[in-house]
Formats: C-alpha cells, sequence, structure tokens
C-alpha cells in the first residue's frame, strides 16, 4: 500500500477545506511566528509563478469536525501551518494570533503598476495607486466594480497595465499547491521519517508534535486539551500571560480548563517548568502507562495496541483517559506537593536538576502512586524521592528510556513500587557502587553534573554550611549568592605544576563558600589558609569565615567532605587529596540517599 500520494490545491480550495474543517491545522492558535515581511514574500512569490513548497498532510481517523460530525479522513497539516495561516491572513483577511494570544490583522498591499508587494503603512494606505489590502480585493463580490473604483481615483494611470496585473493578482486564488498525503495507518515513527527526507531543512518533527496535532482534531473538546497543554507550559515560564489568555481567547477562558491552571497566575516557581513535550510525555505514563509519545498518537487514533486495528469506538474512551491525566498533572495541589517533594531531597533549584526526564517520570510515578489509597502519604513520598535521587545517579532516563519507562511501569504495577524500588536498588546502588563507581563519576569537570549536583543537594538536605562558613548554609548559597571556590586555588595550581583547566578545575576541589572567604583565601595554598585560621581560632582574632573552634572547624569539613588533613594540602599532594575527597563526597552522597 502507497506510504502517501501527491495532489494539487488550489488556493481557495485550501482556505475552504480549512475553514470547513477537513484540513485540520492545530497550529492556528497559537502565537503566528513569521513576520508580515515573510507574508508579503509569500505573495510576491505565488503571483510570480514561483513554487512555494509541499503542504505535508496526515489522515486523521475518527476526527470530530464543526457540528459533531466525525471526519473519516480528515487532515491533519504536519508542515505548512504557517504558510496556510499566512493565506488565510493575507487572501482571506483573517486575523492571527499574536505572542499575546491576541487576534491581529497583517495586511499586504500590492501596486498594480509596479507590481510590488508591501506590508500595508499609513503611508501606502494614502497612496492612491495602491491597493492598499489585497484581501478586500480577493473577498469583493464584484471584482468589475472594484477595478472600475481604482480607476476613478487613478485617471491618469495605464489601464491596459493595470487591468493585466490585477488579473495577475486575481490568479493567485487559483495558484496550485502541492499537498503530499501521508497515509492514515502509519505509524508515528514513519510519518516522521517520511517527514525529515522530504522536508528541505531536514527538521525532524517529534512524537509529541504528532500528539498535540492529533490531540487538537477532537473537535472543541481536543482543540481545548490541545490549549489546556499549551497554555500550562507558557504560563509557568510567564504567568502573566494570564490576563492576555483571558482577554483574547474567549472561547477557552470560560472553560473549567481555564479555571483549572488559574493559580498559575501567581505562581514565582521555576524548578519545573514542563515544555509541551514534557507533559505529553507524562500523561502518556499517567493515563496509559506508555512511555513513547508516539503510543498516544496511537491510542487517540482508536487503535489496539495488540491487534495493531483500528476500534473507533476506543477514541472516546481515549481522550477521556488523557483529559483525566491532563487535570491531574495541572492540578495546583499536585504539582506545588511535588515540587516540595524534590525540594525536601535537596534539589532547590533548576539548575541542580540536569534530567528533565527524571522529573518528568517522578511526577507521573507520584501521580500514579496517589493511586493506591492505601499507601500513606510519608511512603509515597519516601518513594519517589529515593526513585528521583536515584535516576539522577545513574542516569536511568537517558538513552532508549521511552522502553525503560513502560518495563519500569509495568514491573511497578506487577512487584508494588517499594518492592520494585528495592530490587533496582539492589542491582543499581550496590556496595561496589558507593565505593568504586561514584568516586570514579566524580572525576570530572562538569559542575553541572548529575553526581555534584546530588552532592549539593545533600547538603542542602543535610542543612549543611558553606566551606568554612560559620553560619550561612549551602542552601541559602544556593538560592541567592555565594562562590564556588577552589579549595585548592586555581592560581596557585597553575603556577605549581597544574595549568590544565581539567586538573585545577575538578569538582573534587570544589565548595561553596561565601564570597568574602573566596576573597580572603585568594591565591594560598590550603597549607597556608588553614594555618592563618588555625592563628585566628587560638588569638580570637576572626577574619577568614567566622568558625570559632577546632572543633566547630572539623564539624564544617565533615559538613563539606573535605579531608581533615586539608592542613597539609599543597600542589605535591594535590592529586591525593583529590582521590580522597571523592571517596567522602560519594560517602556523604550514599549517607543522604539512605536517610531520604
Amino acid at each position: 500500500m502507497a506510504k502517501y500520494s501527491v495532489t494539487q490545491s488550489a488556493v481557495t480550495q485550501l482556505l475552504t477545506d480549512v475553514k470547513s474543517d477537513r484540513i485540520a491545522i492545530p497550529e492556528l492558535q497559537r502565537p503566528f511566528v513569521w513576520d508580515s515581511i515573510k507574508v508579503r514574500d509569500l505573495m510576491d512569490s505565488l503571483y510570480k509563478g514561483y513554487p512555494v513548497g509541499y503542504l505535508i498532510t496526515w489522515q486523521s481517523v475518527g476526527a470530530k469536525l464543526k457540528g459533531g460530525q466525525i471526519a473519516a479522513h480528515q487532515q491533519i497539516l504536519i508542515d505548512g501551518q504557517q504558510r496556510i495561516t499566512a493565506l488565510r491572513a493575507a487572501v482571506a483577511g483573517l486575523k492571527v494570533i499574536n505572542k499575546r494570544y491576541k487576534p491581529v490583522r497583517i495586511v499586504i498591499a500590492f501596486n498594480p503598476l509596479t507590481e510590488e508587494f508591501a506590508t500595508a503603512t499609513p503611508v501606502i494606505r494614502k497612496n492612491p495607486q495602491w491597493i492598499a489590502d489585497i484581501s478586500e480585493y480577493f473577498n469583493s463580490e464584484s471584482p468589475l466594480s472594484f477595478a472600475r473604483e481604482y480607476l476613478e481615483r487613478n485617471p491618469n494611470v495605464d489601464a491596459k497595465v493595470f487591468e493585466t496585473n490585477l488579473g495577475r493578482l486575481g490568479r493567485i486564488q487559483n495558484a496550485q499547491i502541492g499537498i503530499i498525503g501521508l497515509a492514515d495507518d502509519l505509524d508515528v515513527e514513519t510519518v516522521s521519517e517520511i517527514f525529515i527526507r522530504i522536508n528541505s531543512k531536514g527538521v525532524p518533527l517529534s512524537s509529541a508534535d504528532f500528539a498535540m496535532s492529533k490531540i487538537a482534531t477532537y473537535g472543541d473538546r481536543g482543540r481545548n486539551l490541545r490549549k489546556l497543554i499549551d497554555y500550562f507550559c507558557h504560563l509557568a515560564v510567564a504567568p502573566h500571560a494570564f490576563a492576555d489568555i483571558q482577554e483574547n481567547d474567549h472561547e477557552f477562558a470560560v472553560t473549567s480548563y481555564m479555571k483549572a491552571i488559574s493559580w498559575l497566575k501567581d505562581e514565582a516557581e521555576d524548578l519545573y517548568d514542563p515544555e509541551y513535550s514534557d507533559i505529553i510525555r507524562v500523561a502518556g505514563l499517567v493515563g496509559f502507562s506508555r512511555g513513547k509519545a508516539s503510543s498516544i498518537v496511537s491510542e487517540l487514533s482508536g487503535r489496539d495496541p495488540e491487534t495493531r486495528r483500528i476500534d473507533e469506538g476506543r477514541i472516546p474512551v481515549s481522550y477521556d483517559r488523557l483529559e483525566r491525566a491532563l487535570l491531574q498533572i495541572v492540578s495546583n495541589y499536585h504539582f506545588d506537593n511535588f515540587l516540595m517533594l524534590i525540594k525536601s531531597a535537596g534539589f532547590i533549584s533548576s539548575g541542580m536538576v540536569n534530567s528533565r526526564n527524571a522529573l518528568n517520570f517522578a511526577y507521573a510515578f507520584y501521580l500514579r502512586l496517589r493511586e493506591d489509597k492505601e499507601m500513606s502519604e510519608g511512603e509515597r513520598k519516601r518513594i519517589v524521592k529515593r526513585w528521583f535521587v536515584m535516576s539522577m545517579l545513574t542516569a536511568r532516563h537517558s538513552g532508549s528510556f521511552e522502553s525503560t519507562w513502560e518495563q519500569d511501569i509495568r514491573r511497578i504495577d506487577e512487584q508494588g513500587a517499594a518492592n520494585y524500588l528495592k530490587q533496582v536498588e539492589e542491582s543499581e546502588l550496590s556496595d561496589a557502587f558507593w565505593a568504586v563507581t561514584l568516586p570514579s563519576a566524580l572525576e570530572t569537570t562538569s559542575t553541572v553534573s548529575p553526581f555534584f549536583q546530588t552532592f549539593l543537594a545533600a547538603q542542602v538536605a543535610n542543612n549543611s554550611r558553606g566551606f568554612l562558613s560559620r553560619g550561612i548554609t549551602v542552601a541559602a548559597m544556593t538560592q541567592q549568592s555565594g562562590d564556588i571556590h577552589h579549595i585548592v586555588p586555581k592560581d596557585y595550581l597553575q603556577k605549581n605544576g597544574y595549568p590544565d583547566r581539567g586538573d585545577y578545575n575538578q569538582v573534587a576541589n570544589f565548595a561553596l563558600t561565601e564570597t568574602s572567604i573566596n576573597i580572603s583565601i585568594s591565591n594560598k595554598p590550603p597549607v597556608e589558609y588553614m594555618a592563618q585560621l588555625e592563628v585566628q581560632i587560638r588569638s580570637g582574632h576572626l577574619t577568614l569565615g567566622e568558625i570559632t573552634d577546632f572543633d566547630d572547624l572539623a564539624t564544617n569539613l565533615s559538613e563539606n567532605a573535605v579531608p581533615t588533613n586539608l592542613f597539609e594540602v599543597t600542589a605535591e599532594s594535590y592529586k591525593a587529596f583529590l582521590a580522597q575527597r571523592r571517596k567522602l563526597m560519594a560517602a556523604t552522597i550514599r549517607d543522604y540517599y539512605h536517610s531520604l
């Protein structure tokens, strides 16, 4: 069976098909990203008969059209949304959605004497030789009357040139645009591969893109679910946009979905600002126990996962499950409780979480565990926290994570969350991991590595103070101001046999400290600045930190996993110091993990 078909359609027919919903454009309610110059250039290309590229559509089974009818073969436009929206703006005179979700006009003008297109401006509107808005000509009841009125305003123009060029302008409506229609029985991966091969830019479409497109085909409900995802993600980053959505998208503003996300207008949290692809993934796990975003497309298309056949009776049930999952995800109560859970594990800023997928799975895991009414909230939080930190330490959600997700969900359901977590811990977090693998993983210069960030999370959770600081905690430094300090100063190492960044910027040589302490230490080696600190403690004249006694100093070094022989560290013993500190950092992480 052919994977696709190639047809031609006139501009007016395309616009009619979009208006009647025979072709669905999921992007219509998203901000229009083209500027007016690109719209102008598109009209100029059509006028001159230049190719404007193929549109790519994908068959959608069981889509709802306006009026409630079910379409057997609605087309989802998966490439060409901006071109179609530009045609709707310039030819049909319809408004587009700007960045504030406000409907606005993009008006294209045409000079029939010079054959020039331009964005309409006040100067152009005052010039009688210009047709200030070409949509008025395309939508006029009598093109002949339109032409007569133009000639009355411009009695001295060459009527033949004007009429010839006006006729060419009119033929834009009949300009043929190629459509590549992909078959409805193709899976998302095949559709994506075809798209990449056809698209001259080689830009792939993600499975989440297809899922968002598919969701929007289910009538008003589908469009509003699509908006629910879009707006939730947008408001998580820009809460001020709530007023714009409320003012400019009246259809959505009156729905219960808008009420469900209204709490975001007062939200300032940025630990977890999910994108729509993240929400799709979480919804797949919560609603369908599926790890792949493409699986949502199959579910919403009515495809039976066992027989691979389409059963349209499954479609409304799938949308019910999707809606339920999404409302759980966007719930203020659930979202805030989950973030508090992650923060209680020490991950208090977005920069500490370098795996969005670890957060995605943890959130889905948390929501699924809430379905277990017999599990206490304390046990639920314990399991999710440990799973999240385990995921960070083992990179469980990298590589082919979607298959791992599905396997994990299946085994959690079969064995129970606590039992399966214990099994994973015994496999992944053995004594060898803590003693060998983790210290080796800490041999890195990357301060964003999950291992160093988990060490900082352990310090946050333990309420540890900064290096040589008497009272300011790592948590306070992480959220406000604090320096990542070289315990053995960079300048000292560069001048004493370690000129390479890979040597002096080892994370085992880093500790968070106050700026004043960093300045006081300057480029002195530990053997020197620790001797200075010892003198200060004995004399009571404190300038370096505010450590007042040797017991407090020992506690502070322990809080920062710094070897007690720091007093003796020089360039000659630097390598041994790093090896010793890595073991202490790994032990800190181990103890922290077991305390969760």
